[in-house]
């Protein structure tokens, strides 16, 4: 199923989950995106066709005639979309709950709230606590995030600038990605570099400037037995610990304080020293307290620090 398509159906969805009365199928129409809102006859098609596969995947779309009104209406009822009461191991809640996790990233929640915000503009009431469920997050700031997580999905190659650690050179990698992984809070794409003809792993944070994809979905497959968890883990037992000294603002910056050893600085300022082995992983933590951080030393996590808040600027 094309991107496209899944977004249409889960915004039809959320649509007929939040509405507080049956719509007809012209505010349908106007409400969710990717309807053809110029020919009739392609629309009753499309619609058609979506309803049919939502009862066939099991989502109850009801259809509510009304002896006042011309055309009939569409909802789906809370009650009956609803999973009655699972119990889950620990083990389970916690894969779920990381799926879920990944669907709130993708796109898909800022197109579900444009259709709700037409259907509230067009004069129907919404239900927002209904649509609740459906909102899904992933804790990332990485631009490149997206790009990677769709490209592994449809298993299609990607090109974009990576620059590898302790280094400002950019060297363009072509890459058939297997699978997007987060560590230690850090977030690596893993699989073939056709450059190098090898696996290999890079740092999102690394990635500079677009991802693009190259060629055809369905390209890329991934090797049996290959474990990218264990890939992104022994790449980062390789990365040779390190001591880092950082400026702090007193009675800031806690968590640096937490993690490192404190001395009194002058001016009302500390001094932090605590170990780390990614300058990059130690960059994005520091910047995070602006002007209450200043790293002293090692160069390569300074300038780490530095290019990211300039970026910020930019």
């Amino acid at each position: 199923m094309s991107r496209r398509k899944t977004e249409r159906l889960l915004n039809l969805v959320i649509c007929l989950l939040a509405t507080r009365r049956p719509l007809s199928a012209e505010q349908i129409r106007h409400a969710v995106p990717g309807y053809d809102a110029g020919n009739d006859e392609a629309f009753q098609r499309m619609f058609e066709r979506d309803k049919n596969e939502l009862r066939e995947i099991g989502i109850p779309v009801e259809v509510h005639r009304d002896p006042w009104d011309d055309e009939p209406g569409y909802r789906i009822m809370r009650q009956a979309y609803e999973l009655p009461e699972i119990t889950l191991e620990a083990d389970e809640a916690a894969v779920l709950g990381l799926a879920a996790q990944v669907w709130q990233r993708a796109n898909l929640a800022e197109a579900a709230s444009g259709a709700l915000l037409k259907l509230r503009a067009a004069g129907v009431q919404t239900d927002e606590a209904a649509a609740g469920p459906l909102e899904l997050r992933v804790d990332t700031r990485d631009p490149a995030f997206p790009a990677l997580w769709e490209a592994v999905r449809d298993r299609r190659v990607v090109r974009f600038d990576y620059r590898a650690a302790g280094s400002e050179v950019l060297l363009t990698r072509t890459v058939e990605p297997w699978g997007v992984v987060s560590r230690r809070g850090r977030w690596y794409v893993v699989g073939h570099d056709r450059e190098r003809d090898a696996p290999r792993v890079f740092r999102l944070s690394r990635i500079s400037g677009s991802v693009v994809p190259v060629g055809r979905a369905g390209a890329v497959s991934v090797p049996e037995g290959v474990d990218i968890r264990s890939m992104v883990g022994h790449r980062d037992s390789l990365l040779p610990e390190r001591a880092a000294t950082v400026r702090v603002r007193e009675g800031t910056c806690q968590w640096l304080r937490q993690v490192g050893a404190v001395s009194p600085g002058e001016d009302g300022w500390d001094i932090v020293t605590l170990d780390f082995a990614d300058p990059e992983w130690l960059a994005g933590s520091i910047v995070a307290f602006a002007a209450d951080a200043e790293v002293l030393d090692p160069p390569d996590v300074r300038d780490a620090v530095i290019r990211r808040l300039k970026g910020a600027l930019a």
